[in-house]
């Protein structure tokens, strides 16, 4: 039966009349040997591990992971096996030579690795020292400018007719200052609209703010009475700090304080909102954004919605999830026609053709395909469905798009779609085009002409010919009698 050995010790198991050594290198590698023993040597071997057991308790081993008291009690008894087992005493010697070789290396490795922290660490000490000096010093400057002006307040306070307007001290302009001044001076209302309670809780901010604990002053902040911490103000003082390095940015720390204390049914301000949404986008915190987004925390803006946009053009691996917070946004807002874009850029194309057919005009349509560039958008919107008009005229589209140096190919791949399909095709689309006038289908014929598609303006202007000569009217009249003096 094999005892448990630990890791970096040696070990031995016996089996009937014949003997085998085992023995465990720190590499967990075992080597076994074969050795006939007398029954003295089993009896050596059994008090051996009797010794072994008593000297482990007694030293208070530790059950498992390295150790350098069981290291130091097996390699005791390992020498008493060489010396008792002579046969083997220069295999044995070798194994233990290499062994200990092991042991030193490893001990070696380790001395180095926790020289190299200590190095780090110390650095990094020395780093946050600075920082929170700088931090100290500036915060020493904040409280002295509020406390020299405390004696104007009153007077200032007097002359203010407006109950909810905002007390602002007679300073230089903020371009001199630090912006953490400018706006720790926009923190200070007008005391005598404040209760004690609120006095309070800002004077404990800004003693919190000054020891830079962030983290505490970011909760209390925001569980600040009457909202007088929940501010831009106080989001911009977070944003001009910087935290340890091992802890969030603080910003971000106010931001997600903000989130957990906010009311049922409640929102954060549209400014406060932006600010953080931003500063967790730029932090890579999309499980706070998301969060933030779907709980109904925030107050939507459409600014919001492009900042959300923004980052899913700037990150592909992230698109799909910031387009489809930004369409969710836009919808709140109702900004219809960037709604409609993000479903585009999701690749909801359908979605996004039913969407714009019931919420927006013909003219936010093409803002919408100019935007996306998407053929599959102005197909099917351009479609007239059996019975019903197509949302967009094809001559109105066409039009619109070739007299645009960055979108006539969309224009030029639609007619040329229809061309494909067959002359006569393009012929029923140009008839049957009660939305544009004759005018606009020479429009787009000239247009083409002017892009290299002689054999496109030609078939154009031939469907014109032939409904002129023939009398067929437009559905349009007006634009009927405009194409007269085309073919005089």
């Amino acid at each position: 039966m094999r005892r448990g050995l630990p890791r970096g010790a040696t070990g031995f198991s016996i089996h009937d009349s014949t003997e085998q050594l085992t023995v465990a290198m720190p590499d967990q590698k075992w080597f076994q040997v074969n050795i006939m023993m007398c029954e003295g040597d089993r009896r050596f071997l059994q008090s051996l591990y009797e010794f072994i057991d008593q000297e482990k308790m007694y030293l208070q081993c530790p059950a498992e992971g390295p150790d350098e008291l069981r290291y130091f009690l097996y390699r005791s008894v390992f020498n008493k096996v060489i010396n008792q087992m002579t046969a083997s005493k220069r295999l044995l010697l070798n194994i233990k030579t290499e062994y200990e070789k092991t042991i030193r290396e490893l001990k070696r490795r380790e001395d180095e690795a926790a020289s190299q922290q200590t190095v780090v660490t110390s650095t990094t000490r020395q780093q946050t020292l600075k920082t929170c000096q700088r931090q100290a010093a500036q915060l020493r400057d904040i409280i002295s400018i509020l406390q020299s002006q405390t004696s104007g307040l009153q007077e200032e306070i007097k002359r203010r007719n407006s109950e909810n307007q905002r007390l602002w001290l007679p300073v230089a302009p903020c371009t001199k200052e630090t912006d953490e001044d400018c706006c720790s001076r926009e923190l200070i209302k007008d005391k005598q609209s404040m209760g004690q309670d609120e006095l309070d809780h800002l004077n404990r901010f800004v003693e919190l703010f000054k020891s830079a604990r962030y983290e505490e002053a970011a909760l209390h902040a925001a569980r600040a009475p009457g909202g007088v911490l929940r501010s831009s103000v106080t989001m911009e003082m977070f944003k001009g700090v910087d935290g340890p390095p091992w802890s969030a940015p603080p910003a971000l720390l106010f931001f997600q304080a903000l989130l957990v204390t906010v009311g049922t049914g409640n929102r954060l301000p549209a400014e406060v909102s932006l600010q953080g949404v931003s500063c967790s986008l730029k932090h890579g915190d999309m499980q706070l954004v998301t969060h933030a987004v779907t709980q109904n925390k925030l107050m939507f803006s459409e600014d919001l919605g492009d900042v959300l946009t923004e980052h899913a053009q700037k990150n592909p691996f992230m698109a799909d999830l910031s387009l489809a917070l930004a369409t969710f946004v836009y919808e709140s807002c109702r900004v219809y026609r960037k709604s409609a874009l993000s479903m585009c850029r999701r690749g909801f194309i359908h979605s996004a053709a039913e969407f714009m057919k019931l919420n927006l005009t013909a003219g936010e349509c093409m803002w919408v395909i100019c935007h996306s560039g998407s053929l599959s958008l102005l197909q099917l919107l351009t479609d007239a469905p059996q019975g019903q008009a197509a949302m967009l005229s094809v001559g109105v589209a066409c039009s619109s798009l070739l007299a645009d140096p960055q979108q006539h190919q969309l224009a030029l791949q639609l007619l040329n779609g229809f061309m494909s399909r067959g002359q006569d095709v393009l012929e029923d689309i140009i008839i049957n085009d009660g939305g544009s006038t004759m005018d606009q289908w020479d429009q787009v014929a000239s247009l083409c002409s002017g892009l290299g598609q002689d054999i496109l303006s030609q078939t154009i202007q031939s469907v014109l010919w032939d409904q002129n000569r023939t009398g067929t009217q437009s559905p349009d009249l007006e634009g009927a009698c405009l194409m007269e003096h085309v073919f005089l």
